[in-house]
């Protein structure tokens, strides 16, 4: 759990189910009855590419990510507070709409941000979300 200065904080860098980690945790719990979950990307967990050129399904794998990261730090995807959503194209946008719908209730959406970028960590990777979640 860390140090004496850090036990209210809980790291789970790789939760079961989710691709490894470089450098960073999945998920951390922190006070104030938070997780903030790290970007997740649409690797299965085999660290292998899902959808490589589709969009839908990297967004889906993306959700499945943000789903297993949640339940290991006891939240679920309805208490997801923050989105933020990194796209390489724009014209994803309508897909990631029908995942994220499929995964959230849409008359409770979080609140939540939209950042086209040039590319992400992997050229392959369309899409990227963190988020942060009530506990």
């Amino acid at each position: 759990m860390g140090d004496k200065d850090q036990s209210d904080i809980a790291h789970y860098e790789r939760p079961e189910g989710l691709p490894p980690v470089n450098g960073y945790s999945h998920a951390v719990a922190f006070t104030g009855r938070m997780v903030a979950v790290s970007g997740q990307v649409p690797l299965d967990a085999d660290g292998t590419l899902v959808g490589e050129d589709d969009a839908e399904a990297q967004i889906r794998q993306v959700f499945v990510n943000l789903v297993a990261a949640l339940a290991a730090a006891g939240a679920t995807p309805d208490r997801i507070v923050k989105l933020t959503v990194f796209l390489t194209d724009l014209a994803d946008l309508a897909a990631f709409r029908r995942v994220r719908d499929e995964f959230l209730a849409p008359q409770r959406l979080p609140a939540c941000s939209l950042v086209r970028v040039a590319g992400l960590v992997n050229p392959a990777f369309r899409v990227e979300i963190d988020a942060l979640a009530a506990i």
